[in-house]
């Protein structure tokens, strides 16, 4: 009975996700983010992906949910004329992953 109480509390004492650190470079800002992320409720891993080059500018850092994958989705992150791919396993809906990174993209100051 005790092994079966200490394991009903061990996924509510684990909030925090773990960020992979795959890359020696990221998006400038955008490590912060991704670590407050990783602070909320049922995100379980983020890793930041490949880096790349666009034509198009985006003056500031945006974060946009691209298509599912499994146990989670994959988010182009974007500042300037570069992206990066990040991959967000979670137990969370699209539109919950979305509030859930419009939390920390405001936050992300503090």
């Amino acid at each position: 009975m005790n092994k079966s109480q200490s394991d009903s509390q061990k996924p509510n004492n684990r909030k925090d996700g773990r960020l992979v650190w795959n890359h020696s470079t990221h998006l400038p800002g955008l490590i912060r983010i991704l670590e407050l992320l990783c602070q909320q409720d049922g995100i379980y891993t983020v890793t930041p992906g490949v880096i790349g080059r666009v034509r198009g500018h985006s003056p500031k850092m945006q974060l946009r949910i691209s298509v599912p994958i499994r146990g989670g989705y994959k988010v182009i992150a974007r500042q300037g004329k570069t992206v990066q791919e990040v991959f967000i396993l979670t137990s969370l809906v699209q539109d919950e992953l979305q509030t859930a990174i419009a939390i920390a993209m405001k936050h992300k100051s503090t």
